[in-house]
């Protein structure tokens, strides 16, 4: 009989794993997104970011550079922000359509 092995022998200590890159991305892929996640994007671009998405007319390339850049606690607040300013355009449109008189005419 052999001797009892101790908890954990034959493997590597513990935050010395190394994460492999995906293997769908291509060298330059991951070269590219190296250079777009070494900066995450302030609110203002992730304003802008959402803005866009509300028209619908974002571009493949700058929808995968936001899914590495974007915090998506910013993404959230924009979003509810963007939602909030929309519905109180359409109020104050309604208002002013009601209250002009076009509506009955």
């Amino acid at each position: 009989m052999s001797a009892p092995r101790p908890a954990g022998a034959g493997r590597p200590p513990r935050g010395s794993r190394k994460v492999a890159e995906p293997h769908f991305l291509e060298t330059s892929q991951r070269d590219s997104n190296a250079a777009v996640t070494a900066r995450p994007a302030s609110l203002l671009q992730t304003m802008r970011a959402v803005g866009w998405s509300f028209f619908g007319i974002r571009r493949a390339a700058g929808y995968e550079e936001d899914v590495q850049r974007l915090n998506p606690v910013h993404v959230v607040i924009a979003g509810v922000f963007g939602a909030a300013l929309f519905v109180l355009a359409l109020v104050l449109l309604v208002r002013w359509v009601v209250g002009s008189g076009a509506a009955l005419g």
